[in-house]
């Protein structure tokens, strides 16, 4: 599949399909989104907002969580802040998340029914790596949202004057629901 994909690539290129596309860094609505990577939201959530490209930075995990405070998640937030111009994040979760029924005790077993060692999963935890909340999900996307924007809205190096605002999205119509 992926060598079929750069083929595809390398005609895009040669027919210059990237010039509607053109753009700099800047987001023009100074906005960024911190969403799950569900397929489903792909095209339905920037056709859902109206939004294009060059329009936001998105930053998109499993979830839409942060799992760590000091992750790649919320750096990729602060760069976005701080050096790229933005104003305002919005934090989106959506219906039916794969990520709700998650937890790390499900996700070792598969990790060791994928090969994965226990000896491996041993050296990590005495490295340091807390599993549970690593690898853990949610209750409700409501829930993992709203724990999102607080964290993110006290987060001691987050500057005070960015709006950070948590929302889910129907994965049927696109439609959001303010947290």
């Amino acid at each position: 599949m992926i060598d079929e994909m750069l083929s595809y690539n390398r005609t895009f290129v040669e027919n210059k399909g990237y010039l509607p596309y053109v753009t700099d860094k800047y987001p023009n609505k100074k906005v960024a989104i911190l969403t799950c990577m569900d397929t489903r939201l792909v095209e339905l959530l920037p056709a859902a907002l109206g939004i294009a490209n060059g329009d936001v930075k998105m930053i998109k995990n499993a979830g839409a969580l942060v799992s760590n405070p000091f992750g790649s998640t919320v750096r990729s937030l602060l760069i976005s802040v701080v050096e790229l111009g933005v104003q305002e994040i919005m934090v989106i979760g959506h219906t039916d998340c794969g990520v709700a029924s998650i937890h790390a005790g499900m996700m070792i077993q598969h990790l060791k029914a994928r090969g994965i060692s226990q000896e491996h999963i041993d050296m990590m935890r005495y490295c340091g790596i807390d599993f549970e909340a690593w690898l853990r999900g949610f209750e409700t996307v409501e829930g993992s949202v709203a724990e999102t924007v607080e964290l993110l809205r006290n987060h001691p190096l987050m500057p005070r004057d960015v709006v950070i605002r948590g929302f889910v999205m129907n994965t049927q119509t696109g439609a959001l629901t303010a947290q």
